[in-house]
């Protein structure tokens, strides 16, 4: 299937650069998670039904999309879907959203009811957001101190500053390593392939305030550690699939509860066997199969 790399001004100033690959009348808009873009969904867009006509975002400071205002929230990329969808006057599509995608995709929902009329949520950040830490003086995860400000995100040192000097000084294999040892623990892309994902990894800009984002979001009635949710999770009544991998070590078992809990019954979970945080590149054909399922029926 043809696969074209375009852009789209939206109304806010930003364009949005997207995959768009052909297919039927059914459309699937694809929402990628942090330190990846677009790109990272070439395998499952090659593989899925050609029934299924896709979308794949850039969202804003990812890939070749534009960064001129600050992200400050999970919403600002959920309103840039909204100017996307309306850009391109997209109707009854359904959403699939990988990891921070998975809240955006949420948020989106909540937001614009109508539009989207089945959700699916890939290894996803829980409804009560993804809770940021300190690190101590040894380099260790200090799990007492959960920061609560965008400046001190910045200038974490076991994440944010590692990571983007990653990225500034290309340190390929810090990035290697880190993706070895929480996500692609099982499989690893073809070697080649690989080399690309960390080119692309590289696009991002704005690695402290998706951080942010992710720690501050909260979608469900509780308080989450941070902040009380904003209870829209309760305005989600579209059938939202829920899949996690059994060996996923960057979302736990207890953020996916979350999840299930807060959106109750539209939602169903399917757990995916021997499966880290990137089915789509573990287990591409169980992904796929799992997902056409769920898409055809409802």
């Amino acid at each position: 299937m043809k696969i074209t790399l375009k852009n789209v001004r939206l109304s806010n100033g930003e364009t949005l650069s997207y995959r768009e690959r052909d297919g039927g009348e059914k459309v699937l808009l694809l929402i990628h998670g942090n330190m990846t873009s677009s790109k990272h969904w070439d395998l499952f867009m090659e593989s899925l039904n050609p029934s299924y006509k896709l979308y794949a975002i850039d969202l804003r400071g990812f890939g070749q999309s534009s960064y001129h205002q600050q992200v400050n929230q999970i919403k600002d990329f959920s309103d840039d879907v909204k100017l996307f969808v309306d850009q391109l006057d997209l109707k009854q599509f359904s959403i699939m959203g990988w990891s921070t995608g998975g809240a955006i995709g949420m948020q989106f929902v909540a937001d614009y009811p109508g539009l989207c009329d089945r959700l699916i949520l890939l290894a996803s950040a829980s409804t009560r957001g993804y809770p940021f830490y300190g690190t101590k003086s040894d380099g260790t995860l200090d799990i007492g101190n959960r920061l609560s400000a965008l400046d001190e995100i910045k200038r974490d040192s076991g994440k944010t500053i590692a990571v983007q000097t990653a990225y500034e000084t290309n340190n390929r294999e810090f990035l290697k390593a880190m993706w070895n040892g929480l996500i692609y623990t099982k499989n690893q892309p073809e070697l080649n392939h690989y080399e690309e994902y960390i080119d692309d990894m590289r696009t991002q800009r704005n690695i402290a305030e998706v951080y942010h984002a992710l720690n501050t979001f909260n979608l469900s009635s509780y308080h989450n550690g941070l902040k009380l949710g904003t209870n829209q999770a309760k305005d989600i009544d579209i059938p939202v699939l829920i899949l996690r991998g059994d060996r996923d070590y960057v979302v736990n078992a207890e953020m996916t509860n979350e999840i299930i809990e807060d959106l109750g019954e539209s939602a169903r979970f399917v757990e995916l066997k021997d499966c880290g945080h990137s089915p789509l590149v573990d287990d591409l054909m169980q992904l796929t199969s799992v997902v056409e399922t769920f898409l055809k029926q409802g």
